[in-house]
């Protein structure tokens, strides 16, 4: 292993190529290293860590929606190309050109035995590529000048254990080093979006309201997109509904914490806020830089770095929470980390972290779940995190991750990130879906979901149309309930399903589960896991 192409090994760092001067140090800690230090110049991307490829890893995608899967050298991420190019270059990755002519993994790559992990992302964009036969570790600063030193992402290289053990080795480093602050209340509530969509009317809030007051579990109450006129001019609601404080005081009154959604760093090109902002947007030669493709129409992304922006951001959720909202879903985060120009000579990490620094102290101690997010900037801005790309009405186990959203890859990120959960954030595997029509999860499909999501600990939320939702799901929702809130260690990421879950010191005691994903009966320490369910060992 080599550090700015010197062997490993703790000692002063002081590196200077003319263009950019790196000092720090290289620090050895109980279980490996720990690299820290600054930087100054002009800093484009500045290789840090380089050692030979392991065979198989465990490769992490930058964002909520991308997975952590494992991965073999000289494999390639089914769909990637087909989906960005669908969408957008920028919603899976802000080096676009580096992730369609490399394997890439964000933050952290993991295998038997190691974890090479950045422990921050607060300047630069911290990544992995898989060079030939070499795993280099790389910053990404944008090619932004910095007359000033500023810090240096600080990297460990954790060896010794299983990669289980070593993640959350690296995880709990990662907390320390951002000051992450995990709420006490892990919550369950519903939310419109997974039954309704876009076509949400108020005849439909008023009814799962009742309905929910009369015979669910839930605490928060959560309207999701299709609430508002468009996206950008989130206080302004479409035709058919209250005010947002009516909304708010509705489902106050029912007993329940008021949620809201918004995907606050992105405008439409029809929206009021880019028609009469369009000097609020990241740019690129003087005009707004389109940031990907949403809603049948052009998304502009949000300059966060601009004065403006943060006053009208910290205005409008500040009257967001004034008109009675506590919990906050806000998505599609990583367009504020777009590449551009912007009013600052920031690189658009420090912008994406100005921008979520905003909204964090306006909600003043509002619950903030964070989706489509970078991972990394994230920790200790938000109180939970979807982990996942979104799940779906349907299993569909033959599509790749970057393919189509469907309920496997979303519950499979879910236990593949189990180690973020209650050190950087509570984490969200999305949401539980119920309800016995419209519906194409089998009873063992919506079990296992249940199940895995319970015992992992995570938020537990329904998308259901409720009156959908018969007495055994009602049961079953009860008993995901119950299995949370334990300590949670998973086993066999580096394999193929079934994965063994382990939860102790919670109020159901000691669980054992393991997770089949895949179709067709597995073998587990001797027992046979029927297709697609979870057992109790």
């Amino acid at each position: 292993m080599k550090i700015f192409g010197k062997p490993l090994a703790r000692r002063p760092l002081d590196f200077n190529d003319g263009r950019i001067r790196v000092t720090g140090a290289i620090e050895k800690i109980s279980n490996g290293y720990k690299i820290t230090g600054s930087i100054k110049g002009r800093a484009g991307r500045v290789e840090i860590f380089r050692c030979p490829v392991p065979k198989e890893f465990l490769l992490n995608n930058w964002q909520s929606w991308g997975p952590m899967q494992k991965m073999a050298s000289g494999q390639k991420q089914e769909g990637l190309e087909e989906r960005m190019a669908k969408q957008s270059r920028y919603v899976f990755t802000p080096i676009p050109d580096t992730i369609l002519s490399h394997l890439v993994s964000d933050y952290f790559l993991a295998w038997e035995g190691a974890v090479a992990g950045f422990l921050t992302s607060k300047v630069a964009h911290p990544f992995f590529i898989i060079d030939n036969d070499q795993l280099v570790g790389c910053l990404e600063y944008f090619n932004t000048l910095f007359s000033e030193p500023v810090l240096l992402d600080p990297l460990v290289i954790l060896q010794g254990n299983s990669a289980e053990t070593l993640l959350e080795n690296y995880a709990d480093l990662a907390a320390a080093e951002n000051r992450a602050s995990v709420p006490g209340w892990n919550p369950v509530g519903w939310s419109s979006w997974y039954h309704y969509f876009t076509n949400l009317g108020w005849k439909d809030v008023e009814k799962n309201l009742e309905i929910a007051r009369a015979g669910f579990p839930f605490e928060v109450f959560q309207i999701d997109d299709g609430f508002e006129k468009d996206i950008g001019d989130w206080t302004q609601v479409k035709e058919g509904f209250p005010t947002l404080p009516d909304l708010a005081r509705l489902i106050r009154d029912h007993g329940f914490t008021a949620g809201l959604w918004t995907a606050p760093f992105s405008a439409s090109e029809t929206s009021e806020l880019f028609n009469r902002h369009k000097d609020w947007m990241v740019s690129e030669g003087g005009q707004p830089k389109e940031c990907y493709n949403g809603w049948k129409k052009k998304i502009y992304a949000l300059d966060t770095s601009h004065p403006e922006v943060k006053t009208w951001l910290h205005e409008m959720f500040s009257s967001l929470k004034k008109m009675g909202f506590d919990y906050f879903k806000i998505d599609f985060l990583f367009s504020a980390a777009m590449e551009g120009a912007r009013a600052r000579n920031v690189t658009p990490i420090q912008a994406y972290r100005e921008g979520l620094e905003v909204v964090r102290q306006a909600i003043q101690g509002g619950f903030l779940l964070g989706c489509g997010a970078p991972l990394l900037p994230s920790i200790g801005l938000v109180n939970g995190m979807r982990v996942g790309e979104d799940t779906a009405p349907f299993w569909n186990s033959k599509l790749a991750p970057f393919q189509g959203v469907n309920a496997l890859y979303a519950l499979k990120n879910s236990i593949m990130r189990y180690f973020m959960h209650k050190r950087w954030w509570l984490n969200d595997p999305d949401c539980l879906l119920l309800r016995n029509k419209d519906i194409e999860l089998t009873a063992n499909e919506k079990e296992l979901y249940a199940l895995v999501a319970g015992v992992l600990d995570s938020m537990i939320i329904e998308s259901d149309d409720l009156e959908l939702v018969d007495d055994w799901g009602k049961q079953l929702l009860q008993k995901a309930i119950g299995l949370k809130g334990g300590t949670v260690h998973v086993k066999g990421l580096l394999g193929d399903s079934p994965y063994l879950i382990e939860s102790a010191g919670g109020p159901a005691g000691a669980i054992r589960l393991a997770a089949n994903l895949s179709d067709g009966p597995k073998n587990l320490e001797g027992r046979e896991i029927p297709g697609r369910t979870g057992i109790f060992l």
